[in-house]
């Protein structure tokens, strides 16, 4: 999986699973972001060596959505 679809799948998963219907989609995609982001610096926090070049890129492009 490219960097860039991980980002997405990652960003999907995260937007999906949010479980108020209450909030706005402008604060449910800024959520989903942070979410995302967050989960990638703990797999980068965890394994910084192993595959860190992609995980960074994973998270730039989570960045750029």
């Amino acid at each position: 999986m490219t960097p860039k679809e991980k980002a997405n799948n990652l960003f999907d998963k995260m937007h999906w699973s949010m479980p108020h219907p209450s909030t706005t989609n402008a604060e449910t995609y800024i959520i989903s972001k942070m979410c995302a982001i967050v989960a990638v610096d703990e797999i980068i926090k965890t394994n910084p060596y192993k595959a860190r070049n992609y995980w960074q890129e994973v998270k730039q492009e989570i960045e750029n959505l």
